[in-house]
């Protein structure tokens, strides 16, 4: 009885602590609209009920998961013509296995843009959403499409706006965009962490952030000014299409492995001298910063400490390399995995903010600066946006 009490006596202590944090932040608090902020709650908690609790969400979960791994299996069918036996061997198992699908999916997605059907999708659940978010129809458009084609690659739809932008509505649409997770890389995440914890965080996100961005960035928008463009493609055959979608996969791969490695091996220094200066690690010491934040989210005192230099690995360095730590950690309690996982899938990083604003410079340098920026107030709120929707997922974990 006193744990279930503990449990939602820290939900709710949760979503007070993070409306605060953002609140704290905020640009115009007279311009927070309260109602949609509390329909979007509502509508998480359903959420995740559904998808971790019923039948019917665990068998959607399973469907999803079943697609994606029948789909890592053509993946792996091509990365085995290419490479042979090496990963059999034991050699380059992350880059074969998790890395090397993504140029298949990303062929996918571009076969899903080249027949029109991607962008019928982006528009209209895009301009569903709208009518429960308080936001702007371009703002949902933008969440949908971060979210499809990738958080750099969405600003592309959008690229006649983005020179007479306003630098709030900027900053809404970037942290869409460092808040969720491309689909190019979902398949990647499901064979590191539990697959219903992806697909519920990939669900929670997008409503995490539109709470959050209502908070910290609450602007009226002006009549006329919430258009939606489509993208304009060139012309092009399928056979070229297939050619440009499969190098972009190809680089995706190529990037998120050269910041692997560059990462890792950082951090493995910047843990060494740590632990020669203090006698802890880096990590340790981030993990001991972050304990009372775990320990909000349910998570075992004894656990925390673990916990929260997972946590805080994602935010300074990147998911995959938190993943990893993850799936190397020992002792942790199922209701901590579960946390943990969810909180770990976004693009919510530092590294993230060089890759959008990087996207958005290449359209219009001076928007593109803005961007930059705004950096820290973008990682700030997207570690909103995770730890707002690991509150919210984490009362439904045992």
């Amino acid at each position: 009885m006193f744990l279930e009490v503990k449990k939602y006596l820290l939900f709710v202590v949760g979503i007070f602590v993070v409306l605060a944090l953002a609140y704290l932040f905020s640009t115009d608090r007279k311009l927070i609209k309260k109602r949609p902020i509390l329909q979007m709650l509502v509508i998480q908690l359903v959420l995740a009920w559904v998808l971790m609790k019923t039948t019917v969400g665990l068998t959607v979960v399973g469907a999803i998961n079943g697609f994606f791994v029948r789909l890592m299996g053509y993946a792996n069918q091509g990365v085995s013509f290419v490479f042979g036996d090496l990963a059999g061997k034991g050699h380059f198992i992350f880059y074969l296995k998790v890395l090397m699908p993504i140029i298949f999916i990303s062929v996918l997605i571009g076969i899903l843009r080249h027949f029109k059907i991607l962008p019928i999708i982006i528009k209209y659940v895009g301009l569903t959403l709208s009518k429960v978010n308080g936001l702007g129809k371009l703002e949902s458009f933008n969440a949908v499409s971060s979210l499809l084609v990738g958080q750099s690659e969405n600003f592309i739809a959008i690229k006649q706006l983005i020179p007479h932008m306003t630098p709030q509505r900027l900053y809404t649409l970037s942290a869409t965009a460092i808040s969720t997770v491309s689909m190019s890389i979902v398949g990647s995440y499901m064979q590191m962490i539990e697959p219903r914890y992806v697909v519920t965080a990939i669900l929670l996100n997008m409503f995490s952030t539109f709470i959050i961005v209502s908070v910290i960035n609450p602007y009226e928008l002006k009549e006329g000014e919430d258009l939606v463009v489509t993208e304009e493609h060139k012309r092009q055959s399928f056979f070229e299409m297939l050619g440009e979608y499969i190098m972009d996969g190809f680089k995706v791969a190529v990037v998120v492995s050269a910041m692997l490695i560059g990462f890792v091996a950082l951090i493995a220094a910047i843990n060494s001298v740590f632990d020669m200066v203090i006698g802890i690690t880096f990590q340790q010491l981030l993990g001991y910063a972050f304990s009372p934040i775990a320990y909000m989210l349910n998570i075992p005192w004894n656990e925390a400490a673990q916990a929260g230099s997972i946590m805080a690995t994602k935010i300074v360095t990147n998911e995959f390399v938190a993943m990893i730590d993850l799936m190397h950690a020992k002792g942790l309690s199922h209701h901590t995995i579960g946390v943990v996982s969810i909180f770990l899938v976004s693009f919510a990083n530092f590294s993230s903010i060089g890759m959008i604003s990087g996207a958005v410079k290449g359209l219009c340098s001076e928007k593109g600066d803005i961007v930059a920026r705004y950096g820290f107030k973008l990682v700030y709120g997207g570690f909103l946006v995770s730890l707002l929707s690991v509150v919210v997922a984490g009362v439904m974990i045992v």
